[in-house]
């Protein structure tokens, strides 16, 4: 005689367990890596300063005290409260500039991103999807580049175009295409041949559709992580065109050309190489670390 499953002496039927939400499982697998999370937070820190300059920054950055020419910071002997970090070497305020530099180099960073993802993308879908000669064409154009030392490249770049702070941002992103070219174009290979972008072509979607809604969004994982790195290469050339006169010029509070304008009192007043020295080391550390945060947490293998 069957049992009746409406009895209490009836075992409960389990319910079928939810999927967690995507956000949940990356935040889980991201916050593993606690240099990650050390380099996001100094990441928003840097952001809050840069949006927030002109309210924290205690002065304005090109304003001249001459009465506090290289002026120590509070710590060192005849140091004060009025400049905590210190004076350059024309009376102006080392932690105003510094706020107001964080806002160029995020700014940087942002733009040499964005300009580079875009045409290395548009480069790279092309020579994954047409192949034949629009890939060699468009693949041994991109080994050119890479084959020169990218600081060089962006140095005669950035000549060909003139100094400024525009030209800089232009030389970065021409450096910096190829590897975006590159890894769209492997990831697209990956895919191309794939069961669901058959069926895809086979229902009629265009060369178009296919690249920008099919195959696109599988292909984004490997590209947030080399733009997330990618944030700190641009703020590192950037920097170093400053130093060499090719980036922004005087008297911008960029990092680099704060570098540039101060190394001859390095030993007489060293706080005015250090500061912009370590506002650079921190910000691309921490686009570092993030990184590395954000490819553990999207790539599969890493997370099992």
């Amino acid at each position: 005689m069957s049992a009746d499953l409406s009895s209490p002496s009836a075992a409960p039927v389990a319910a079928p367990s939810r999927p967690p939400h995507p956000l949940l499982e990356f935040w889980y697998h991201f916050k593993q890596n606690k240099g990650s999370l050390i380099g996001l937070v100094v990441i928003l820190a840097i952001a809050v300063i840069a949006i927030f300059a002109e309210l924290l920054a205690p002065y304005d950055p090109n304003i001249q005290f001459r009465d506090a020419i290289l002026a120590p910071p509070v710590w060192y002997d005849g140091g004060t409260w009025r400049f905590i970090l210190g004076t350059d070497d024309i009376g102006r305020d080392m932690m105003s500039r510094l706020m107001h530099g964080a806002r160029l180099s995020m700014m940087i960073g942002l733009i040499v991103v964005t300009l580079s993802l875009a045409i290395g993308l548009a480069l790279g879908l092309l020579a994954g999807f047409f192949g034949g000669m629009v890939d060699v064409l468009i693949m041994r154009f991109m080994d050119i580049l890479l084959a020169l030392p990218s600081l060089l490249l962006a140095v005669v770049v950035a000549a060909i175009l003139g100094p400024g702070l525009v030209n800089a941002m232009l030389a970065v992103s021409v450096v910096v295409i190829p590897h975006y070219a590159r890894l769209t174009r492997a990831a697209v290979l990956a895919e191309v041949n794939r069961d669901y972008v058959i069926a895809s072509r086979v229902a009629g979607a265009g060369p178009l559709r296919l690249m920008l809604i099919v195959v696109l969004p599988n292909c984004v994982a490997p590209l947030i992580v080399q733009a997330t790195l990618g944030f700190s290469t641009a703020i590192l050339d950037a920097a170093a065109l400053g130093f060499l006169g090719l980036g922004a010029q005087p008297p911008t509070p960029e990092w680099g050309t704060m570098l540039a304008s101060s190394l001859q009192f390095l030993q007489r007043a060293p706080w005015v190489v250090t500061w912009p020295g370590v506002s650079i080391l921190v910000t691309v550390l921490a686009f570092n670390l993030l990184g590395d945060g954000l490819r553990d947490a999207l790539d599969p293998k890493l997370k099992r």
